[in-house]
């Protein structure tokens, strides 16, 4: 673990898994299913970086950005190939919000996952 791991509510963990593994690379650690069939935890390594989530828990405070209407965060993610990763996300079910473009601080493209999460794929300027 790093010292700040994000940690995703998402309406269909199991389905957001399988999505950030087609987009982003992820390979799961850790499931922890519930027994009325909610994902309580699990554990994902993008690049080596840990990205927690688990479904709705909306009887202790753990709603997802669908059910409170959008998401209230960013994820900045560090990529090498912010073209090709924006692409495989958008081609994985992500939704294209500002694509891909230069700026004095390097490349960056913004989605918003199916979950409801944004997303800005980053590469430093050389």
């Amino acid at each position: 673990m790093t010292t700040l791991t994000p940690y995703l509510t998402v309406d269909d963990a199991a389905s957001a898994i399988a999505f950030y593994g087609k987009a982003f690379g992820a390979v799961e650690r850790t499931r922890h299913p519930m027994d009325d069939g909610r994902l309580g935890h699990a554990e994902l390594l993008v690049d080596g970086a840990a990205l927690m989530l688990s479904d709705e828990y909306p009887e202790v405070g753990a709603r997802s950005p669908r059910s409170l209407g959008g998401a209230t965060s960013a994820i900045v993610l560090t990529v090498d190939d912010v073209d090709a990763v924006y692409t495989r996300a958008v081609d994985a079910g992500a939704t294209a919000d500002r694509p891909p473009s230069d700026a004095g601080y390097g490349r960056r493209g913004w989605l918003v996952d199916p979950y409801g999460h944004r997303w800005c794929l980053s590469s430093p300027a050389s």
